[in-house]
């Protein structure tokens, strides 16, 4: 009896303290993940045109990146794509260009899209969780993210795309709903506002991390994107 007893605790321990290397894994704190937290209701209608979302968002000044910005990276792509790529926030180039994506991260994306998908960039819709350049390209903070998840949400009801596929452990979170850790959940189907998300790593990661390794789960997961949108 005893032994059974103590074999149970053992148990119990190992299950303890994997739980806390996930948690550590996937940055819990001791606080509840601000990706958890109901968003700000949108003020738009059921199915708004992407241009009634720009027109809303006007000149943001909803959060402190715009101190910074030279201009709103908005959004960039077809309105009516049935791919659509989030990633976290504009970088230097796109900050100066007003474009999503146009830096070294965003040639590569450009190339998985175009050379490894073929597809033409342009036939899908790409943008990212927050539309300002966050200082020094850290990533978005909560209050950041949560004053641009309204707009956000306008442009997936703009666009209704058969798949969504996020870039990086930013845009991975808000839309899954928690803190997550991008090498746990990459690859595995979710959904979002009832469309199917495909988290995958972002462009920059493989940049620094540009292994054969890294190249092919990426392409295994723009693959699985591309065959479930169904183009």
């Amino acid at each position: 009896m005893k032994a059974a007893l103590g074999q149970e605790a053992q148990a119990l321990l190992r299950a303890a303290r994997q739980t806390l290397a996930e948690w550590v894994e996937e940055g819990v704190e001791g606080e509840i993940s601000p990706y958890s937290a109901c968003p700000p209701r949108p003020t738009f209608t059921e199915r708004p045109s992407l241009e009634a979302v720009r027109t809303e968002l006007g000149e943001c000044t909803r959060c402190e990146l715009c101190q910074g910005r030279r201009q709103i990276v908005f959004g960039d792509g077809n309105p009516d794509a049935d791919l659509m790529f989030i990633g976290e926030g504009p970088g230097e180039q796109e900050d100066r260009t007003g474009l999503p994506f146009v830096g070294r991260a965003g040639e590569l994306l450009t190339a998985m899209i175009e050379r490894g998908m073929e597809i033409p960039r342009s036939d899908v819709y790409i943008c990212n969780i927050v539309k300002c350049r966050p200082p020094g390209n850290r990533n978005p903070r909560p209050k950041e993210v949560q004053a641009c998840r309204p707009f956000l949400d306008g442009q997936i009801d703009a666009l209704r795309p058969r798949v969504i596929v996020t870039l990086g452990k930013p845009a991975s979170s808000l839309l899954l709903g928690r803190d997550i850790a991008i090498t746990r959940v990459r690859g595995t189907w979710h959904t979002y506002r009832g469309i199917p998300v495909m988290p995958t790593f972002h462009p920059a990661f493989v940049l620094r991390q540009y292994t054969q390794e890294n190249r092919r789960l990426v392409w295994q997961d723009l693959k699985a994107a591309r065959q479930r949108a169904g183009i």
